[in-house]
């Protein structure tokens, strides 16, 4: 019979698909790794993983297994909650993925408060331009520009928010103010590499007609502060533009964009009370500070 301990190394190495990157995550050396799973397989009398070039793939043992120990991981979760979180409060580690321009400009002060209410929490935020992974738990939970069309996932929609063309006020006093769309072809464009725009949601340019981007950046901080710098005039979330006060809105009546924040999480993670409750705190924080910061706008 395998035990929790077993099963808690299994889950790492399922959703790194590698030793290392299991290691990693349970601060073990691969080796060590490597000698449990053999000895849960030897446990079962089964293999669990097939090693290949790209790592370790789970067989359809491994595959049938997958649910029971997440669900043993949800039970113990939930048992501590229940025994050590306090009424009504929240404690445990909690990993939240989300796009650059939420990581930098409205999750920090948003659970920071959280934190405050709830010292037993530990949050990590993970910022990164790019599509997250729930199956392989590269996070508990995913902000996200658009809604995912398949996997075993729920979804909520956070809070719409907007965008306008911005520039510095030195650089319009440089090169002077656009009055109409057809002047932006006069200026210099920040905006994202165009091959790197993971979500066709963030395509904002393309959608105004601008071809050329010479000043380009997977990330939103970057562009920003290209903006702050006076190199450029460029697409700005409302909610960032208290971060920048250098910069001002350019053609606000005739561009304006709207977007909105989706909140995904794994299916089996709604019977986690302890999830259910951070999402919930995390989803109200948020609109009440983007209600916040676009008003300052």
């Amino acid at each position: 019979m395998a035990d929790w301990d077993d099963l808690r190394v299994f889950l790492a190495v399922a959703r790194s698909e590698s030793l290392s990157g299991a290691g990693k995550a349970l601060r073990l050396d691969p080796a060590t790794v490597g000698r449990r799973i053999a000895r849960l397989e030897e446990a079962l009398g089964t293999r669990l993983f097939v090693r290949s070039p790209l790592g370790y793939a789970a067989t359809e043992a491994g595959l049938r297994l997958l649910p029971h120990a997440e669900a043993a991981e949800q039970a113990l979760q939930a048992a501590a909650d229940d025994l050590g979180g306090g009424a009504g409060g929240v404690s445990g580690q909690v990993r939240i993925g989300a796009p650059d321009g939420c990581a930098n400009y409205l999750l920090p002060q948003v659970v920071a408060a959280i934190c405050d209410d709830n010292p037993g929490l530990e949050v990590q935020i993970v910022a990164l331009p790019r599509v997250f992974n729930l199956s392989r738990r590269e996070a508990d939970m995913v902000i996200a520009v658009s809604p995912p069309t398949a996997g075993r996932l729920t979804v909520q929609r956070l809070t719409g928010y907007h965008l306008h063309l911005a520039a510095s006020r030195a650089y319009l006093d440089r090169h002077g103010t656009p009055q109409r769309r057809a002047d932006l072809a006069a200026h210099r464009i920040v905006g994202y590499i165009p091959d790197m725009i993971f979500d066709k949601e963030l395509d904002y340019l393309a959608e105004l007609g601008v071809a050329e981007v010479p000043l380009a950046s997977n990330s939103v901080p970057v562009q920003l502060n290209w903006l702050r710098h006076g190199a450029g005039i460029g697409m700005v979330h409302d909610f960032a533009m208290p971060f920048a006060p250098e910069l001002v809105k350019v053609l606000p009546a005739e561009i304006s964009l709207t977007r909105a924040f989706w909140l995904i999480r794994h299916a089996d993670d709604r019977r986690t009370d302890r999830m259910t409750r951070f999402a919930d705190l995390l989803a109200q924080g948020l609109r009440r500070e983007l209600l916040r910061l676009e008003a300052m706008t």
